[in-house]
């Protein structure tokens, strides 16, 4: 059975890998890797090295990446990867192509396929992101798919819902879970050997995307929260890794990097890697900023999460996610708060970390006699 998956960042490829491996591994799967994004990108870590090091047999590595991170460009690159892929779906032909999330080149390279009658897989359908236009791509993708999987009982009906029977959809966990189980993340002792950074420190990982609903607003957002940095550095280690390409992300990019340039007590970081960004999420005392891994991830860690603004608005809330508004002294409060709480309860909502073996089983059972 000839399989492809898409993956477009460093996010997304680390989410897949438990999937990856076993596909690898099974002699009825001919599986081939498409690369495209910021993988080719040497501005965000050129992660398409790291995709090259797990040894699969075939890797497409197409270019889509857009000239900058205006509205304009963006959409001029979702036109791009429309049109690249066109010919690449011409020349390829797939049994079955797994795409995962929410990206808007993600949705381009889907949205070309579908004139090609293409069978999509969607992993992460159902999930909603009220603060970012990923919401809109997040669901058409799913009204583009044959089988969607989801995360959690709430987004399976969700995702019915959506689509409304012309999709099959399997609750299957999430598999970022699959990664924390099956992953020997790095001791502390370790990470400083890799990374040269200190984790015996009081540290909070940060990660922060803009909000490309109210893109305008991100400037003022990224002002306050290195504002915010300014502080806590007396007190705490704090390492950001850099956004993705999304509109006015390079704003942020570059006000992060200038931020460090006056105050180099800020780590930052392009990429760890997924084990090296797990092994930090573990080890760390909060995250602080608007990423998904703090919904998911970090509730196998049972890990505090001061979640800023909308981006994230719409997702389930877990006891360990704190809502903040992006404003200083209210993200300040909230860690105060968080300072003097107790040992959080583990939720496992998520998943038991098989999911990659669920979703083998069903893309077996479900395409590989037809």
């Amino acid at each position: 059975m000839k399989v492809g998956v898409l993956t477009s960042s460093r996010a997304d490829f680390g989410i897949y890998l438990p999937l990856l491996k076993l596909l690898k591994e099974d002699s009825f799967f001919n599986l081939e890797i498409i690369a495209f994004g910021t993988h080719l990108s040497k501005n965000h870590g050129y992660t398409i090295s790291e995709i090259n090091s797990f040894g699969f047999a075939k890797i497409n590595q197409i270019d889509t990446l857009p000239d900058s991170d205006s509205p304009e460009n963006i959409s001029k690159s979702i036109g791009k990867t429309i049109e690249v892929f066109s010919s690449f779906w011409e020349n390829n032909k797939f049994d079955l192509v797994i795409c995962l999330g929410d990206r808007f080149e993600m949705f381009a390279a889907v949205s070309s396929g579908t004139p090609f009658n293409i069978k999509f897989a969607h992993i992460h359908a159902g999930e909603t992101t009220l603060g970012a236009i990923d919401n809109g791509y997040r669901h058409s993708i799913s009204l583009f798919s044959d089988i969607l999987f989801v995360s959690t009982n709430e987004y399976q009906q969700r995702a019915n819902s959506l689509v409304n029977g012309s999709a099959n959809v399997y609750n299957v966990g999430a598999l970022s879970i699959d990664n924390l189980y099956d992953t020997a993340l790095y001791s502390k002792e370790e990470f400083l050997n890799e990374f040269n950074i200190d984790l015996t420190k009081p540290t909070i990982l940060s990660t922060f995307h803009p909000e490309t609903v109210n893109f305008q607003k991100n400037e003022f957002y990224i002002d306050e929260l290195l504002s915010t940095f300014d502080e806590l550095l007396n007190s705490y280690q704090i390492v950001i890794t850099l956004p993705n390409i999304d509109t006015m992300g390079e704003l942020i990019r570059d006000k992060i990097l200038a931020f460090k340039k006056i105050n180099n007590k800020l780590i930052v970081i392009e990429s760890f890697g997924m084990k090296g960004y797990l092994s930090c999420m573990k080890h760390c005392c909060l995250l602080l900023g608007n990423s998904s891994s703090g919904f998911v991830e970090a509730s196998f860690f049972s890990k505090p999460v001061v979640n800023l603004g909308e981006r994230q608005r719409g997702r389930i809330i877990t006891n360990n996610i704190f809502n903040t508004k992006i404003i200083k002294s209210e993200i300040i409060e909230t860690i105060s708060a968080i300072e003097s709480l107790g040992k959080l309860e583990k939720n496992e909502i998520y998943g038991d970390g098989k999911s990659a073996h669920r979703i083998k089983k069903i893309i077996k059972d479900s395409y590989g006699n037809n």
